[in-house]
């Protein structure tokens, strides 16, 4: 019997530090993809880039999909173990494992009700920190009162089973709801050409302003940004490879249009801004490249006195 358990030593050794890194690994996506939830729900008008939650969530859903289904199957063959070789669970290893995931989920509960209470005397307590303090507090409320029974027995109980159906459960509910939100690949390689064409837009305004500042005048096409010297070269459509459109509409007021075709509406909430921010080229300061879906021209307008010819700023 002492041969067997030196022999699977190293199988018990892996097995368990795989199982314990994937609880942690699903737990930390699973709040964090709870936390995109609240952010998406209750947005705060005061954090400029709180729209930008989309990246989160679908690195957390990737997560759940891969991590999640490992630490379920891993758990599953640990009690198939424990079924036919008890002194596997009564190993050091993982015993030391549990009490360090207990260890870990008090600081969590303790450090999570620190912040609530300190954040409630500073008056700031608001929806979004009250909902995300609270998925914090029960996922590891949870996990401590599931492992804190199961290291006390001395058998495995049918308590597993159910905690691995319920938890099952949850996270496939909370990862289909998550495509409701970011959508599928699909749309989200759409939302990418939109967001590579609002940046394309972007630059080539610059490009125009400088244009203006060098020659005191407004190029008659885009192709007169074309800079062999620089490099520079006025990008297309990358979904369609058509040229973008630039309209001139008043010459004497340096005023012109940049149009493109968009497959997605942007959203008030995850607004290109956040992602391509840029300087106000006219009058007012909130200029950005908010889209509807279809043919969209921006119309903008150089201010002289902001961007006045370079041989005059000399």
């Amino acid at each position: 019997m002492e041969q067997e358990i030196k022999r699977n030593m190293p199988r018990d050794v892996f097995l368990h530090l795989l199982a314990i890194v994937t609880l942690y690994w699903s737990a930390v996506s699973f709040v964090t993809l709870l936390w995109q939830y609240i952010n998406h729900f209750f947005l705060d008008v005061l954090d400029y880039y709180s729209g930008n939650f989309n990246g989160p969530m679908r690195f957390a859903v990737s997560s759940l999909i891969i991590v999640f289904p490992i630490f379920i199957l891993v758990s599953w063959f640990l009690n198939k173990i424990y079924e036919k070789e008890s002194q596997v669970r009564e190993s050091k290893i993982r015993k030391w494992l549990i009490y360090l995931t207990l260890f870990i989920t008090s600081l969590v509960i303790i450090g999570d009700l620190v912040s609530v209470i300190n954040t409630l005397l500073n008056g700031d307590l608001k929806a979004r920190f009250i909902l995300k303090a609270i998925s914090i507090l029960l996922v590891a409320i949870v996990i401590f009162w599931y492992y804190l029974d199961d290291v006390r027995r001395e058998t495995p109980t049918k308590l597993a089973k159910y905690f691995a159906w319920g938890t099952a459960t949850t996270v496939l509910i909370v990862v289909i709801g998550a495509f409701f939100i970011i959508g599928s690949p699909a749309t989200a390689r759409l939302i990418q050409f939109d967001a590579q064409k609002a940046n394309d837009l972007s630059i080539i305004q610059s490009q125009i302003v400088n244009y203006w500042q060098r020659k005191e005048v407004l190029p008659n096409s885009l192709s007169d940004l074309n800079d062999a010297i620089s490099g520079y070269k006025v990008p297309v459509d990358p979904q369609s490879n058509a040229a973008y459109e630039y309209i001139v509409t008043d010459a004497a007021n340096l005023s012109f249009e940049l149009c493109a075709t968009f497959n997605k509406p942007s959203q008030k909430d995850n607004s290109i801004r956040a992602a391509y921010p840029i300087g106000p080229i006219g009058i007012g300061a909130d200029q950005n490249w908010e889209h509807s879906e279809g043919r969209v021209c921006f119309e903008r307008a150089i201010d002289k006195q902001l961007y006045p010819p370079l041989n005059k700023t000399k």
